[in-house]
C-alpha cells in the first residue's frame, strides 16, 4: 500500500465545457450535466443535445471514452460513476469532470470506489456563494492509499456484490412506496374523484415561509433543510448545508417547524412534497419551501403529504403556477387550493398504515 495523489494516478483531469454551445432538437450528440451522473449511475435524461459539428469540438477537450471516471464537482458534488460501453458517445458541461485512469496504477472502479469514500472531503472543501464546487487543483492534490492491482480487483469485488445487495434493497423499499400510494388510493380514491368535503389548505394547516430570508451559511452548525433536499417526493440527507448556531434564534423567527411537518418546494423543482424526518434535534428551513403544520383533530401529516403528491393536487396545483423557465407557485395561491378532509379515524387508520410500513423500510 502506497499514497499517491490522483493526479499521479491519472494520465488526465479535466472539467466540461464553461461555455456550452446552444442546444438543438433530440440529437445523437449528448452533452451531460451534473444531473445526469449518480453513484455507479449516468442516465441520458433531458441532456442538452448538440449538432455534430458542437459535439466533436466539445469532446476534443473532454475526450469521454469507456473506461473514464465521471465526477460531479459543480451543485452537489462528489457523485461518481464510470463510463461504459453501454452510454455511447457523450461530452460533458462544467459541472463534470472526467478522469483518465491510468491502467498500470489504477482500476476504473477501484478509483470510483475511492472517490466515493471522499463525500465528506468535497462536502467540506467545495467553494462558491451561489453554487459551490471543486476546483481540479484541489481534486488533483488528493491523495489516496493505493494497493496493486490485484488486489484493487478483489477489493472492487467485493463491494460490487455489496453494491448489488444495496440496489435490491432499494429496490425493495420502493415497492413499499408504492404500496403506501396504492392504499392512499383504495381509500381516498372516491374522495377526490368526487370533490367530498374539500376545504382550502389554509383552513386545515398553519404555514411558515422563509422564502425571499437568505441565511448566513457556515462548514458546521445547526442543519440548513433545504429544497435539495426534497426530491421525488422524499427527503434526503445529501446536500448537507448548515447555519451559524448563533444565528438560530434570528434566521428561524417566523415559526419553528417540526418534526413530521410538511415540506412543499414552490419552485426549482414545483411540488416536491414529504415529512420531516427524526434525524436531527434542531433544524432550519430554508427559501423554496414552505412548511405545512397540519390542525390537531383535522388533518395528520401523513394523510396531507399523500395528499399534495397527488395528481389530482399537482395538477391543480400546476394550473395556478407561473414562470417561463422556472415555474413556480405563490404563496397566496397555494393556501387557497383544495384538498379532501376524510374522517379524522381514516387518516389515522392510514398514518398507522404509513408508519408500519416505513419500519419495513427502516429494517
Amino acid at each position: 500500500m502506497k499514497k499517491m495523489k490522483l493526479k499521479k494516478m491519472c494520465i488526465g483531469i479535466t472539467d466540461g465545457s464553461h461555455n456550452p454551445p446552444e442546444g438543438i432538437e433530440k440529437s445523437g450528440f449528448p452533452m451531460l450535466s451534473s444531473k445526469n451522473i449518480f453513484d455507479d449511475n449516468i442516465t441520458l435524461d433531458e441532456p442538452r443535445y448538440l449538432t455534430e459539428m458542437d459535439f466533436e469540438k466539445e469532446n476534443e477537450r473532454t475526450k469521454v471514452n469507456s473506461g473514464d471516471v465521471l465526477l460531479t464537482i459543480v451543485g452537489t458534488v462528489g457523485r461518481v460513476a464510470v463510463v461504459d460501453d453501454m452510454i455511447g458517445r457523450i461530452t460533458l458541461q462544467r459541472s463534470v469532470a472526467v478522469l483518465h485512469p491510468d491502467k498500470n496504477i489504477c482500476i476504473s472502479r477501484y478509483l470510483m470506489y475511492l472517490l466515493i469514500s471522499k463525500r465528506d472531503f468535497f462536502g467540506k472543501n467545495a467553494r462558491g456563494v451561489a453554487q459551490k464546487g471543486i476546483y481540479l487543483k484541489q481534486l488533483g492534490d488528493m491523495e489516496f492509499s493505493i494497493c496493486d492491482l490485484s488486489q484493487q480487483m478483489d477489493i472492487v469485488c467485493k463491494l460490487d456484490k455489496i453494491q448489488k445487495l444495496i440496489m435490491m434493497e432499494k429496490e425493495q423499499v420502493e415497492d413499499y412506496e408504492k404500496l403506501i400510494r396504492s392504499y392512499f388510493k383504495q381509500i381516498f380514491g372516491g374522495y377526490f374523484q368526487n370533490h367530498i368535503n374539500e376545504k382550502r389548505l389554509c383552513e386545515i394547516c398553519s404555514f411558515i415561509d422563509y422564502r425571499g430570508k437568505t441565511p448566513k451559511k457556515s462548514q458546521l452548525g445547526v442543519p440548513l433543510i433545504t429544497a435539495r433536499n426534497v426530491k421525488d417526493n422524499k427527503f434526503f440527507i445529501e446536500p448537507r448545508e448548515f447555519i451559524p448556531e448563533e444565528n438560530y434564534n434570528d434566521v428561524m423567527s417566523r415559526g419553528l417547524p417540526r418534526v413530521n411537518d410538511v415540506l412543499f418546494t414552490t419552485e426549482a423543482p414545483l411540488g416536491n412534497v414529504c415529512r420531516i424526518p427524526n434525524i436531527y434535534e434542531k433544524f432550519c428551513v430554508g427559501q423554496r419551501l414552505i412548511t405545512m403544520q397540519p390542525h390537531d383533530g383535522v388533518i395528520v401529516s401523513e394523510y396531507l403529504e399523500y395528499a399534495l403528491a397527488s395528481s389530482e393536487f399537482q395538477n391543480k396545483m400546476r394550473q395556478k403556477s407561473s414562470g417561463s423557465t422556472v415555474k413556480g407557485i405563490r404563496s397566496k395561491l397555494l393556501v387557497l387550493l383544495t384538498i379532501p378532509v376524510p374522517p379524522i379515524a381514516l387518516q389515522n387508520q392510514f398514518a398507522a398504515f404509513v408508519h408500519q410500513v416505513d419500519q419495513l423500510k427502516s429494517k
